[in-house]
């Protein structure tokens, strides 16, 4: 194949329109788009972003998949889309309350090759912000679908409070709703799998309501009472570089790292890796070539670029820094390089399992 193509990959995001955004995707982030319309979301990395450098500025990731396959994926199915979908979302209202299926319920009914689970780390939230999550006692089928039907369903929502640089982990099954004043960056299974369950008795454009899927979100929540509140993250130091553990799931690894001032060289395991600055720019290269971000941009590297460096181009940039494992031990495997005691990595992985 033609050299020099394994090169930092910035990414064009795409922004949607959402009943629920607000202007912030293009005023404060920079994103394309209409400053006086609702936006909602900014995908970031997806299996649609076109790349927006080097030669193969215009290609779509998918089109990667098929020109580059395990040099671009690693050990993942190049046949498959991308398995992950990186997101800023701008809530100025609230979202719906929701819940997503889970693989086998996906492959099953709706025939799709994968469900949805997700995280989210808050990036901003006004003063007495709150998610739903889950339950805020047991309940049943029978219990959720009557109140749904009576309209009392906000009476057993569980509202938790919100702060800047938390992380919330939702396993598929999980009743959720970001909250209304909340810009969080989402990592995602890659589906559009969202059964609807209140939408605040809200309407559209048209003046009419969205559609809801009581029934379908009935078979697939968990109807336990949920005490899950913000994922504890583990500091560590790998490669020089600082990092703090947030999300250690089999589909994806998120972490927030900070890139120091001075060249730091990193390891891609064999897996592409994605990187979305935060309040600062750095430089990514590799031996095919080199990308630098502004804030709130994002890169796709290669899983068998060679020689891979970061440096932050002014003061230390914090970054976010995510992986679609190839392992379901991914996380525990980079903790344990860096050294870290047994008993730390368990009670951090601890949080990640049913």
């Amino acid at each position: 194949m033609p050299d020099a193509l394994l090169y930092p990959y910035v990414l064009a995001p795409k922004t949607v329109p959402a009943i629920w955004g607000g202007d912030a995707l293009v005023r404060r982030f920079h994103k394309p788009g209409d400053p006086h319309a609702k936006l909602g979301e900014s995908w970031e990395c997806w299996d649609e972003n076109c790349v927006a450098n080097g030669p193969l500025r215009g290609e779509s990731v998918a089109q990667l998949r098929a020109r580059l396959g395990a040099e671009l994926l690693g050990n993942l199915d190049p046949a498959q889309i991308f398995p992950v979908l990186t997101k800023i979302i701008d809530a100025r209202d609230a979202l719906s309350v929701q819940v997503h299926p889970g693989d086998a319920y996906a492959q099953r009914v709706e025939h799709q090759p994968n469900g949805k689970t997700e995280c989210w780390f808050v990036l901003d939230a006004q003063a007495h912000a709150e998610l739903v999550l889950g339950w805020s006692q047991d309940t049943s089928r029978e219990e959720y679908e009557r109140r749904v039907a009576d309209g009392t369903l906000g009476d057993i929502l569980r509202r938790v409070p919100v702060s800047v640089g938390q992380t919330f982990y939702l396993p598929a099954g999980t009743l959720h709703a970001i909250g209304a004043g909340i810009i969080i960056f989402e990592t995602q299974q890659a589906s559009d799998l969202t059964y609807r369950i209140y939408d605040w008795s809200r309407v559209d454009a048209h003046g009419k309501p969205r559609e809801l899927h009581v029934q379908k979100a009935g078979d697939v929540l968990d109807f336990h009472a949920s005490s899950a509140g913000a994922i504890v993250g583990l500091r560590y130091t790998l490669e020089g570089v600082e990092r703090q553990a947030l999300i250690a799931d089999p589909r994806f690894i998120v972490e927030r790292i900070q890139v120091p001032t001075s060249l730091r060289r990193l390891t891609t395991e064999g897996r592409p890796l994605i990187f979305m600055t935060l309040d600062g720019g750095i430089d990514i290269r590799s031996a095919d070539g080199a990308a630098h971000l502004e804030p709130y941009q994002t890169a796709l590297v290669p899983a068998l670029a060679q020689d891979l460096e970061i440096q932050a181009s002014g003061a230390e940039a914090p970054v976010m820094f995510v992986t679609p494992p190839a392992r379901a031990d991914a996380m525990e495997e980079r903790l344990q390089t860096a050294g870290i005691e047994p008993a730390r990595i368990d009670a951090f992985l601890r949080q990640f399992t049913g």
